[in-house]
């Protein structure tokens, strides 16, 4: 998947500014361990490696959610409302978060307030697919 996206970013000549950072939106450990890996990790590691950008991972689940799959839209802002954490005073300035499917944008609008609330100044984000 990320070698599919990289080169759609660089044939389309998309550019990314100096100084940002590939931020992998992170599974619960125990969702983790259970499926023995993430997959938007994976995805922001290639994609970093084909863009020559840095992979950080810079965010942490503070708590397990429910899948959100079944969920409505009102449902799943509340249902990862806080579930993330970042670690603080970081010194990126534009983190571009990555996640593998975008549905209603719940799960990376926590994440970016998270990012933002540890000082990152812009957060951007891709996905492979919404």
């Amino acid at each position: 998947m990320a070698e599919i996206l990289g080169n759609y970013l660089l044939r389309f000549r998309i550019s990314v500014p100096a100084g940002a950072v590939l931020v992998p939106v992170p599974l619960h450990p125990r969702r983790e361990r259970e499926r023995g890996f993430n997959q938007s990790e994976l995805i922001a590691r290639d994609l970093g490696a084909i863009l020559g950008i840095p992979f950080e991972s810079l965010l942490f689940r503070s708590r397990p959610t429910y899948p959100q799959t079944p969920l409505d839209y009102a449902a799943r802002r509340t249902n990862v409302e806080n579930a993330f954490s970042a670690h603080t005073n970081t010194r990126h300035k534009l983190a571009i978060l990555v996640d593998d499917v975008k549905t209603t944008g719940a799960t990376l609008d926590a994440a970016a307030r998270a990012l933002k609330k540890a000082g990152v100044k812009r957060v951007w984000a891709i996905t492979f697919t919404h």
